[in-house]
């Protein structure tokens, strides 16, 4: 598996100012909508629900919400980079400015965690982190993340 089989091209955008946890999960949500063709309302519940269960900030700037749907045939992922970064509940306590959404089948049990691993192994190389905040074009951050060393840094 790779992230260009779990994220496409409309499913990467960069945010300006996002003013709450709730509110980043909401434009999670609507970017899952529009990229994927998953209901928002759900998604935002499972998101919201998730995170009762213990915040995603995996620290370093970087979430990892991810949610369970019915409805989904396959496992999806949504990127947004933050201009401004905002308080997670992080591990580390720093504001996250890197949002990693997945969306999974509820029966996935297995691919849904190895898209969470894959998504956790690119996202701690510190390289591409600093490549993806100084990039604010959906199409560069898109690239950067499906190039092939982003799926495979350890």
């Amino acid at each position: 598996m790779q992230l260009a089989d779990i994220l496409s091209p409309n499913a990467v955008q960069a945010v300006g100012k996002v003013s709450s946890k709730k509110r980043l999960l909401q434009t999670l949500a609507e970017a899952a909508k529009a990229a994927h063709g998953v209901c928002a309302d759900a998604a935002l519940s499972h998101l919201i629900e998730r995170e009762s269960l213990g915040p995603t900030g995996v620290g370093g700037g970087v979430a990892l919400p991810h949610a369970r749907l019915p409805a989904l045939d396959r496992v999806v992922g949504v990127f947004l980079r933050l201009e401004q970064p905002i308080d997670f509940d992080a591990v580390d306590r720093k504001p996250v400015d890197i949002v990693f959404g997945l969306f999974a089948p509820e029966a996935s049990g297995v691919e849904h965690l190895k898209a969470l691993a894959l998504v956790s192994r690119s996202l701690r190389n510190p390289s591409l982190c600093a490549k993806l905040r100084s990039n604010g074009d959906p199409s560069v951050l898109y690239t950067l993340l499906t190039e092939p060393e982003a799926s495979q840094a350890a």
